[in-house]
Parts: structure tokens; sequence; C-alpha cells
């Protein structure tokens, strides 16, 4: 006979107004309220303020609109991480139209399917990635109308400097809570990928519910995340969350190499990590001579993807002073509805329901 347990965690008081777009929320707001001037985006050497993403992604939604993009018509991003991205998601979120992040580590018949499916009238991509793309006959993609590339100009695509290039002024939107925001593919592991659709309000719930009923982030937090933007634990990690409250994200375009990683954090000085067990396994195996690398600006570490082995645990904490959460989550959630706690993780375990969501275990 079946066994089925279920689980409830008292939701946090989360008030979204009908007539609302996320963008506004993450954006536009913290302008309105005088933290413009703070610092929204590290990439490198480059410094983006909060009051620069407003007009950047204002001009990114009024050139989507003289491309023809309308309310409601998906654009794919296929994008590294870089303010690019933060402009295009915004710009087009302003716009009502509805962004796609995309796995930029996929091959050309993935994006066919992604950009016939999803019916993307535009797709916005970073030169490097282009050639994916360029070896799909155009016949066989009847609903792109034009493809945008953030770098070096290309033979029949749009430099995304020329979107820059419009109006900043821009009017967001009223959308409503309920209307589609974005959407992000599954996996693809039970068959052809699968487009979750997120609402204008859902971004609100995981920030109250996670980021900062679990971790406590706030304004002061400077986040960086080894998962890429592309990926809901990403996306939340290192572009909602820290827009939400107004702090800072560390972008990094490039692979996520132990020397990479290592050297974002000294530069950069996160006070919240986010990775993937794969990742904590590598980072551990890398040592240089003299002194060890410098985490101790980091409060929290964070891992989901898969399940973080216990000895893993125990070695970073040992080496570093760090804990580390692990947590389960997924793309049609969004982010992690099941995590370990700070000062109280469980090595080995995937913690605690997270309040505001329901588990069900069936046996």
């Amino acid at each position: 006979m079946a066994t089925t347990i279920e689980r409830k965690a008292a939701a946090p008081v989360v008030s979204v107004p009908d007539r609302f777009n996320i963008a506004d929320y993450l954006v536009d707001r913290h302008v309105r309220e005088g933290r413009g001037g703070r610092t929204a985006i590290l990439c490198g050497d480059e410094s983006v303020t909060y009051a620069q993403v407003a007009e950047r992604s204002n001009r990114v939604g009024n050139g989507l609109r003289s491309l023809g993009v309308r309310r409601e018509e998906r654009v794919m991003l296929l994008l590294l991480d870089t303010p690019a991205f933060a402009y295009s998601f915004f710009g087009a979120l302003k716009l009502g139209a509805v962004p796609i992040p995309t796995n930029t580590l996929l091959k050309s018949q993935d994006y066919r399917y992604m950009l016939n499916d999803s019916r993307a009238t535009v797709a916005i991509v970073s030169e490097p990635l282009i050639a994916q793309l360029a070896t799909i006959p155009r016949e066989e993609l009847p609903y792109l109308r034009q493809l945008v590339i953030d770098g070096a100009p290309t033979r029949g695509a749009l430099d995304f400097d020329q979107l820059l290039t419009a109006s900043a002024t821009l009017e967001t939107e009223p959308t409503s809570k309920d209307d589609a925001a974005f959407w992000l593919y599954s996996s693809g592991t039970t068959g052809f990928p699968k487009g979750a659709v997120h609402l204008h309000h859902d971004i609100v719930h995981t920030v109250a519910c996670y980021a900062q009923g679990v971790l406590g982030m706030t304004a002061d937090d400077r986040t960086f995340s080894v998962a890429k933007l592309f990926f809901a634990y990403g996306l939340g990690n290192a572009l909602t969350f820290p827009f939400a409250v107004g702090a800072t994200t560390i972008l990094w375009p490039g692979p996520p190499t132990p020397p990479n990683v290592y050297a974002q954090i000294e530069q950069h000085k996160p006070t919240l990590f986010f990775s993937v067990p794969t990742n904590y396994g590598q980072l551990l195996a890398h040592k240089r001579d003299g002194a060890d690398f410098e985490l101790s600006t980091i409060r929290q570490a964070v891992s989901a993807g898969e399940a973080l082995p216990k000895a893993l645990y125990e070695r970073f904490k040992d080496r570093f002073g760090v804990e580390i959460l692990d947590g389960i989550g997924s793309t049609e959630i969004l982010h992690i509805f099941i995590s370990n706690r700070s000062g109280r993780a469980r090595p080995g375990s995937a913690g605690e329901l997270v309040p505001g969501y329901e588990a069900r275990i069936v046996d």
C-alpha cells in the first residue's frame, strides 16, 4: 500500500498588485526610491549602476519595439553572463514581451527546436555563440525575423549597440501580475525540452521565500553565481535576487574553472556564493603555492543541481570556514524549495521545506 507524507511551511506574507511588471519592481523601483546610484552589476572592470540598467533596458525595449516586437511575443536570449543580458531581459519585460534565457551550451538542432517551439521573433545572441545558429537554414526558422548580435558585426544581423541608440524613455507596459513574464526551457531529460512559463509575480515569491527568508539577503550583499543566468538557479542567484533587494551581482561570462572562480572572488569579494557540487569539488582540488585563496568575505555558500556529498561540505568548511547550504530546486518551480538553514545544516541532507512551499513524498 502506498504511503503519502505531506509537509507545508508557513508562507511569508507577499502582496503583489494586480497591475504589475516585474522589470519595474527589479529595476525602476530603485531609481524612483533614490537608489539609482547604487552598483547593480560588476563584470570584469565594468561597474553598472541601477540608473544605468534602467536607462539601457529602456533603450533595448524601444529598440525591440522598432523591430516590431509586440506584447507577449517571445525574444530568445542566447547570451553570455554580461550586462547585455540584464539590459535585454529587462528591456523585453518592460515592453510586455517574453524573454527566453537560453542555454549557451546546446547544439543547432536544439536552438532550431526552441526557436520554432516558442515562435520567437527576435534572438539576441552573444557573438561567440552565433556559430550554432548560423548553421540553421533560415527557411527552417519561419518565425524568426531578426538576429541581434552582441559583439563583432555579423552579416545579416543587427548590432546590439544599435538597440542602445534608441530612446532612453520608455513607459513600462502595465502587465498583469498573472501575465507570462519569461520562459525557461527544461533540460529535456524526459524528451524534448519543455518551456516552463513564469509569471510576473513569480519572482517576488522566490525572493521573499528563499532569498530573504532563507539567506537573509539585503542590499549590502554581493552575489556571485557559478551557475549561469540561463539556468533558473543562476537567474535567481545572479539577477533577480540581488536586483530585488538592491544588492550587487558579480557577472562572469567565461568558463567557471577554479582559477577563474577564485579570481572573481578575490577581485570582487562576494558575500554570497552559489555553485554546484561538481564545481565545489574542482575548487577543493585546486591549490596554489603560498597563502590559500581568500574567501573570507563569503558569509554563506549555496549548492544545488545535484546532491552535495557530506565529504565536500566538510572539506570546504574545514578549508575556508564557509558553510554550504544544499538545496533542491527546479526549472518549473523557478528556484530552491527545500534547503538547509544556516547554523543547522545537515551534511548529506537536502534540508527543510522552504516556507511558502508544499511538498509530498509518495512511496
